[in-house]
């Protein structure tokens, strides 16, 4: 009678970028007899592995680690000017461009948070190069919601219910929650 053995093996490889590359192998192999089950099994395992491994050495195109990320902020951009009066206004690299990831109710909503509260847009900045290792503009939607927690939490006047939020940004004058 004979023995049908199949042995597989596979490996993944996290890359930069959050990318990854596999491989795996599979083999069939037909004994005659039961005492051959452990030797053919090492066997068949040392052989997969270091195929599966050699295959590996060579991924193919690697990205780097910012593949996939939006382009770094327009460096033709105008700069802060420190020298500036501190009374006046200056522009943040978030106004400049068009929007990032984020929707534009949370856009909307970060610039009523700011204006309702008179922040300093370029703190506002500074946090969420701090939390998020990037620009206000180019924060994703869940990057946004957490810089909006983290302001309403900070300036906002409303308390929180649950998940919900119930303060001046997120309502109408009528009392009525904005869409």
């Amino acid at each position: 009678m004979a023995i049908k053995m199949i042995s597989s093996f596979s490996k993944k490889v996290g890359l930069p970028g959050y990318s990854s590359v596999s491989f795996g192998l599979t083999i069939e192999s037909e004994l005659t007899k039961i005492d051959e089950i452990e030797r053919e099994a090492n066997r068949a395992y040392r052989i997969l592995q270091e195929s599966v491994d050699r295959e590996l050495q060579n991924p193919g195109f690697v990205p780097p680690g910012t593949y996939g990320m939006d382009p770094p902020a327009d460096s033709t951009a105008p700069q802060r000017n420190d020298s500036a009066p501190s009374n006046v206004t200056t522009v943040a690299n978030w106004q400049r461009g068009p929007a990032g990831k984020c929707s534009d109710k949370q856009k909307d909503l970060i610039l009523k948070l700011v204006d309702e509260h008179q922040l300093d847009k370029d703190d506002i900045e500074a946090l969420a190069n701090e939390r998020f290792g990037k620009g206000v503009r180019l924060l994703n939607k869940v990057e946004a919601s957490g810089l909006i927690d983290e302001l309403l939490d900070t300036h906002g006047s409303g308390q929180r219910q649950g998940n919900r939020r119930s303060g001046s940004a997120y309502r109408r004058s009528n009392g009525r929650d904005a869409a």
